[in-house]
C-alpha cells in the first residue's frame, strides 16, 4: 500500500470500533465463520481439535480477528490467529478488543501483506483478507503474496469490492478529488459532508440505497469516499484474478444472490443461459440483481474443497441461525422459503418433503440417516424421490447460507 492509504488508517482506524462493545456482543459474518470455512474449504472434514491455524492479512481494527479467535477459543485449543496491519491505531484497536474478551491465542504483527513470503512465519490453514486486496496498486501481487504462505491443503476467505452495487461512489470520489484533493483530510471529510448534502436527487450516488456506510463514522465516510486506491470488480473480473494466482474460486457468499434462477421465473430466459458456465451465470445474476456492492468468496488450492450433499454418504447436514422445529413448522404452513439481500425479496419454492426433511436436520444425523427415517414412515418412498426433495431443499437453505455440511465432529 502507499503512504498515504497508511496515513489514511492512521488517521481514521477502520472500521470504527469501540473496545467496550466486546463485554456486549461478538461481530460475526462471513468469511470465517468456522463452519462455513470448514464446508467450503475443508470438504466439512476439518477437525477443530486439532491445531489450525489462521492469518487476518489486513487486519483493521479487528472484527475477523476477534471472530476468528473466540471460535478458536470456544472450539479449537491449539487454535491460533496471527494479526497483520500497516496500520499501529487500527492494531492497538484491535489489541484492546482482544484484551476485553481475554484472548491469548492472537499474536499481532506490523507490516505490508506483500512481505508475508519474508516474514518466516510458518504456513497457515486458513488466510482472512477482507477489503485490503481492492487498495493495493497491484492486487494480483497481494494474492500471490497470500498463497505463498498457504499450506497445501489450505485455503481462504476474500472481499473484494463489487462493480454494479457501487453505482455513483466513483463518480464522487472524483468530484472530492477536484474540489480538495490537496487538502489535508480532516478537511477533506468536512467538505465531502457538505458535497453529500448538495448532492441532487438525480445523483447515482444519492440514488443508491445501497452504500450508507459514510453515514455512520468520519473513518467510514473516509474508507468510503476519500480512498486514494479502490478497484471494483465484476464477477467475471473476480474469476480472472482468483486464476491469475492459480486458485480455484470455490463459492460466493451467499450463494443463491448469484444464480440467476433466483431472479428470472421465465424458463425462455432461463434456458437461453442454462448452458453458461457457472462464472458466467453468476455474472448474470450479479448485473439482474443490480445490488452486490461486495464479493466475498472462498478460494482454494484445491478443486474439490467443498463439503457436497453425498445423500448415500456420511455427510452431517446442520442449520445455521435457525432451529429446526421453527423453520420445519413454518414450512408445514407455507413450502415457501421468504429472506431480503440489500433491500431485495427473494422466494424460493421447497419440495413437499421439505419440512419433513428440515425436521429432521439435527446436526447430528446424516443424509443417509435422514432417509432412512423417512422411509420408516414410508415405505414406498423412493430413494431418487428422496435424493430430488433433498437436493432441491438442500440448495435453497445452503444458497442463502442457512444449511451447511460436516462429515467431523468439528
Amino acid at each position: 500500500m502507499s503512504d498515504s492509504v497508511q496515513d489514511q488508517y492512521e488517521a481514521y482506524p477502520y472500521p470504527s470500533r469501540d473496545p467496550r462493545e466486546e463485554r456486549k456482543r461478538l461481530i460475526t459474518g462471513s468469511p470465517s465463520n468456522l463452519d462455513e470455512l470448514n464446508h467450503y474449504l475443508f470438504a466439512g472434514r476439518r477437525d477443530f481439535t486439532k491445531p489450525f491455524r489462521a492469518l487476518v492479512a489486513g487486519g483493521g481494527t479487528g472484527d475477523a480477528t476477534i471472530m476468528l479467535g473466540q471460535q478458536l477459543a470456544d472450539r479449537c485449543p491449539q487454535g491460533e490467529v496471527v494479526y497483520l496491519d500497516l496500520s499501529s491505531a487500527s492494531r492497538a484497536i484491535a489489541e484492546a478488543r482482544a484484551a476485553e474478551r481475554g484472548l491469548t491465542n492472537i499474536t499481532f504483527h506490523s507490516g505490508s501483506l506483500l512481505d508475508l513470503p519474508g516474514m518466516g512465519l510458518e504456513a497457515f490453514d486458513y488466510i482472512d483478507c477482507c477489503g485490503v486486496l481492492h487498495h493495493l496498486q497491484k492486487p494480483e501481487d497481494g494474492l500471490a503474496a497470500l498463497k505463498a504462505v498457504l499450506k497445501e491443503d489450505g485455503g481462504m476467505g476474500l472481499m473484494v469490492y463489487a462493480t454494479h452495487g457501487r453505482t455513483g461512489l466513483y463518480p464522487a470520489q472524483d468530484m472530492l478529488r477536484t474540489l480538495g484533493g490537496d487538502l489535508p483530510l480532516k478537511a477533506r471529510v468536512e467538505q465531502a459532508r457538505r458535497l453529500l448534502e448538495a448532492l441532487p436527487p438525480t445523483n447515482w450516488l444519492r440514488r443508491n440505497p445501497f452504500l450508507g456506510d459514510h453515514k455512520r463514522s468520519d473513518a467510514e465516510l473516509v474508507d468510503l469516499l476519500l480512498h486514494s486506491q479502490d478497484q471494483a470488480y465484476s464477477v467475471e473480473e473476480v474469476g480472472a484474478f482468483v486464476a491469475s494466482a492459480d486458485l480455484n474460486l470455490v463459492s460466493f457468499i451467499e450463494p443463491a444472490r448469484y444464480r440467476p434462477e433466483s431472479y428470472l421465473k421465465d424458463p425462455k430466459l432461463l434456458a437461453e443461459i442454462r448452458d453458461k458456465n457457472n462464472l458466467e451465470r453468476a455474472g448474470f445474476a450479479e448485473k439482474l440483481a443490480g445490488n452486490i456492492k461486495t464479493h466475498v468468496l472462498y478460494v482454494s488450492r484445491n478443486e474439490d474443497s467443498r463439503a457436497e450433499p453425498d445423500t448415500e454418504g456420511s455427510a452431517v447436514p446442520f442449520l445455521c441461525r435457525l432451529e429446526n422445529h421453527v423453520l420445519a413448522a413454518s414450512l408445514r404452513k407455507n413450502p415457501v422459503l421468504s429472506v431480503t439481500f440489500d433491500g431485495l425479496p427473494m422466494r424460493f419454492n421447497l419440495p413437499r418433503l421439505a419440512a419433513a426433511i428440515v425436521e429432521r436436520i439435527d446436526g447430528k444425523t446424516s443424509v443417509a440417516g435422514i432417509y432412512a427415517s423417512l422411509s420408516e414412515l414410508d415405505p414406498r418412498l423412493e430413494r431418487a424421490a428422496f435424493d430430488q426433495q433433498f437436493t432441491q431443499t438442500y440448495d435453497a437453505l445452503n444458497g442463502v447460507n442457512h444449511l451447511l455440511l460436516r462429515t467431523s465432529p468439528g
